[in-house]
This record gives C-alpha cells, sequence and structure tokens, in this order.
C-alpha cells in the first residue's frame, strides 16, 4: 500500500501544483472568467484517466492467462519507462515550473478557449494516465485488487489537501528536495514492477528461464507472512526470483540512481537550492 501512496502522493501532487498555479496565475491577472475552460480541462483529464484504468482492469480480465501475462509485463515496462522519465524532467524542471507555466498559460490565453481547455487537460492529463497505467501495473504484480488501490487513493487525496494549503499559502515546501527524495523511492519501486514485468513475460513465453531461479528464500520470508506482505506491497519483493528478474532488478536500479543523483554528471547528489518564490511555494 505504501508504495501505491507514494505514486499517488507525488503524481497526484504534480497535478495539483499545476492546477494551483493556473488558477492563481488567472486570479492575480484579474481574468477569474476564464477559470470555467481550465476546469473544463481538469475534468476531462480525470474522467479519462478513469476510464483508462477501467478499461485495463475489465479489458484484460477477458484476455487468455498467456495474453494477460503478456500485456500485463509490456504494460509494466512501459509504465516503468514513463516513470522514470517523469522522475528525471521533474528533477530537472522543478525549480521552474511555475514561469513555464505561466508562458503556456499567456499563449492560451492568446489563442481562446479551447487552448486554455487543451492546456489544462495536458497539463493534468500526463500524469493521471501514469498514474492509472502504474497503479494496474501494482494491483496486477501484488495479486490484490484493494490494498494498492486504496493507497493510491490516499495519497491522491493527501496530494489534494496539501495542494489546496500551497494555493491557501498555508503550507511552504521545498518542492526540489521533495522530488528528488520521492522521485529517488520511486525509482526503487520502479525496479521491483520491472522485475514482475520480466516473470510476466516469462510467464506469456515470451522469454525464457522461467525455472532458472536466482534463489529462494520462501522459508525464510513466506509469501503469506505479514512482512513478506508487506516486502510485496512496497517493493514488489519476490522469495523466489528468477535469474533474469534479478539480472534486469540490479541493471536498472543501479544505473539509475547513479544518474538520478549525478554520480556519472560530475555533479553533486545535492540538489541546487532554487528560489524561494518557486521552490517554497505553488504560487
Amino acid at each position: 500500500m505504501f508504495a501505491n501512496y507514494l505514486i499517488g502522493l507525488r503524481e497526484g501532487l504534480e497535478a495539483s501544483l499545476v492546477v494551483c498555479i493556473l488558477i492563481a496565475y488567472l486570479v492575480k491577472t484579474g481574468r477569474q472568467d476564464r477559470l470555467p475552460p481550465v476546469w473544463t480541462g481538469v475534468g476531462v483529464a480525470v474522467a479519462l484517466s478513469l476510464g483508462f484504468g477501467a478499461v485495463l482492469q475489465f479489458g484484460s480480465t477477458q484476455l487468455s492467462f498467456e495474453a494477460q501475462e503478456a500485456l500485463g509485463g509490456t504494460l509494466s515496462i512501459i509504465a516503468v519507462a514513463l516513470v522514470t522519465w517523469m522522475v528525471f524532467w521533474m528533477r530537472r524542471t522543478a525549480r521552474h515550473l511555475k514561469a513555464e507555466l505561466h508562458g503556456k498559460l499567456d499563449a492560451a490565453l492568446a489563442m481562446g478557449t479551447g487552448a486554455l481547455v487543451v492546456t489544462a487537460f495536458l497539463a493534468v492529463g500526463r500524469e493521471g494516465l501514469e498514474t492509472a497505467l502504474f497503479i494496474w501495473t501494482a494491483v496486477q504484480a501484488t495479486e490484490d485488487g484493494y490494498n494498492p488501490i486504496i493507497g493510491a487513493a490516499l495519497g491522491l487525496l493527501t496530494s489534494v489537501v496539501l495542494g489546496w494549503l500551497f494555493y491557501r499559502g498555508a503550507l511552504k515546501i521545498n518542492l526540489a528536495k521533495f522530488f528528488t527524495w520521492t522521485g529517488a523511492m520511486l525509482v526503487v519501486v520502479a525496479a521491483g514492477v520491472l522485475a514482475y514485468g520480466v516473470h510476466d513475460l516469462q510467464e506469456a513465453g515470451w522469454l525464457g528461464g522461467l525455472h532458472d531461479r536466482a534463489f529462494d528464500i520462501s522459508s525464510t520470508i513466506p509469501k503469506d507472512s505479514w512482512y513478506g506482505t508487506l516486502l510485496k506491497g512496497v517493493f514488489n519483493f519476490q522469495p523466489d526470483p528468477t535469474v533474469l528478474q534479478v539480472v534486469v532488478w540490479l541493471a536498472y536500479l543501479v544505473p539509475t540512481l547513479a544518474f538520478f543523483f549525478g554520480v556519472f554528471g560530475g555533479r553533486p547528489a545535492k540538489p541546487v537550492a532554487p528560489k524561494p518564490d518557486t521552490a517554497n511555494s505553488a504560487v
């Protein structure tokens, strides 16, 4: 549940910050009459994300076992790619998010109502689709249809509350540091999702080595124990992974974290302190 809470919190907070920035800019510039198109775009993005999640959940049940495993494995890999890109993108642009959105909003205002709807839709829709896809893959990985959804819902609810507090000026946070450390945790979660996606593809017959176990500590960490369930829910931990799963997990996690913290970039891991008006508040 914690992993999905983190996903919901991070993705939801991105969307909340975007909405807060757009609304605050319109209010401060005396263009409150342009708020309805923004809310329309946000509503359409939310509806599309929910619909996408429903299609994934109910559509996949109509497939054969091999097809379900192939679909789950493929979408898990796509989800990991999207989340990895998002993590690096947000770490790079968090300091300039406000100015970037203001520029896009000015251009949309000049073009008309339709452009405002599209701007809000694109700003929120990307996070919504990523969240739906990543949560669906987490549900498949944990084989638990309730806890991942509850965790993600709580994360999204928390992000909405935080977004509202940012907008009201009641809460300040260093967004660069927040997105750096939550991004690092998401990379660890994504590594587990990737390994499970590889296992799905092995069960579908797309990849070999299904019965080549790297190790088996099921007797030490039973899958049905509370700590086995906890490790499964947070890290997608599997006590009896295949050799390919372990290789893929390490091949993704080690270099991704190294690049994320700047080991190969010639820059220190410590985030650069952004200016107060862009790093410590959303509006």
